[in-house]
């Protein structure tokens, strides 16, 4: 059985969709991760209603708030 940070290491150079608590969602290339779960997302979006709100870059996000990561187009 994969523990999530094999997850997360197999999603690495990817395109993945992350939730936030409070229902904010970003899109974007996995560039990195630590044992908290703390991401980093490269040309990243934010996502509401499935539409992009705005465009970030580069971001981290701390990996407390993270609800769910998962692969995106």
């Amino acid at each position: 059985m994969a523990r999530p940070l094999d997850v997360l290491n197999r999603a690495l150079k990817t395109p993945v969709l992350v939730r936030l608590k409070g229902g904010r969602e970003f899109r974007g290339t996995l560039d990195g991760y630590d044992i908290h779960m703390n991401l980093v997302l490269v040309d990243a979006e934010e996502i509401q209603n499935g539409e992009v709100v705005r465009k970030l870059g580069s971001v981290v996000i701390r990996g407390d708030t993270v609800v769910f990561v998962s692969p995106s187009q």
